[in-house]
């Protein structure tokens, strides 16, 4: 069922974009429950001309560094197709302390979790494997920039006593060079800030998280902020016509 829907989002989006192509571009929608048949969607809808690939985070509390997910990260490199995590509600197996003054929504769970898929991937190898794997993370980055620093310390302290595998890189190393991360929600000048500052202005792109948040405010936020024109213009334009190999 599952797969059959997203096929069918994924015509239905295809023929929405043929109609307006030079306003409208879109995303493959897959369903990981069946992860060859996720890879065959995704080859599909490049040839549709979408040019990046959806995932709503975790399926059924399992994330893509699992072993059995494999086809997906091998179809999205092989097509270099990005993938956008979009984050949701803790799964079952993580859910119960969040489910208190509505923590499991935007509040805070959706960042943690979308946070905790990314880390997943990094700390699994999987950029090892699959080296030219690009990810996209809304609401800059879902909190990782900020801890960078503290992860790769606490990450040699767990490499050095045996808690964890040693990685060819830092974590910070693989979420600055296989990550992208947007504006979406947050119209915060000092996040921006920090967001240029661990990554540059080519790893941001403009969001507005329509209708879940007020474009009016992410324009103009972003038609304000204290950044340079050149900064302005890849976060608004040029990294993401870049990234998803947009056509002018």
């Amino acid at each position: 069922m599952a797969t059959r829907l997203a096929a069918e989002s994924n015509d239905a989006l295809a023929a929405a974009i043929a109609s307006n192509p030079k306003r409208l571009a879109g995303l493959v929608a897959v369903a990981p429950q069946d992860p060859a048949a996720a890879a065959r969607e995704i080859e599909r809808g490049k040839k549709l001309g979408l040019v990046g690939i959806i995932v709503n985070s975790h399926t059924r509390s399992e994330y893509l560094d699992m072993p059995r997910y494999r086809p997906i990260l091998e179809a999205a490199e092989a097509l270099d197709m990005p993938i956008y995590l979009h984050p949701r509600e803790p799964g079952p197996s993580m859910v119960a302390p969040y489910l208190d003054y509505g923590l499991y929504f935007a509040t805070w769970g959706f960042s943690a979790e979308a946070g905790l898929h990314a880390m997943r991937l990094i700390m699994s190898g999987a950029f090892d494997r699959h080296p030219r794997l690009r990810i996209v993370l809304g609401h800059m980055g879902e909190g990782i920039p900020y801890w960078l620093k503290r992860i790769d310390n606490r990450f040699a302290l767990q490499v050095k006593i045996g808690a964890t595998e040693k990685l060819p890189k830092r974590p910070s190393d693989y979420f600055r060079e296989n990550f992208y991360i947007t504006t979406a929600g947050v119209t915060d000048m000092a996040v921006l800030k920090l967001g240029l500052d661990e990554l540059g202005a080519d790893r941001i792109m403009f969001a507005a998280d329509f209708p879940y948040e007020d474009d009016g405010e992410a324009v103009d936020f972003m038609d304000h902020a204290k950044v340079s024109e050149d900064e302005r213009k890849k976060i608004y334009e040029t990294n993401a016509m870049r990234i998803f190999k947009l056509k002018v």
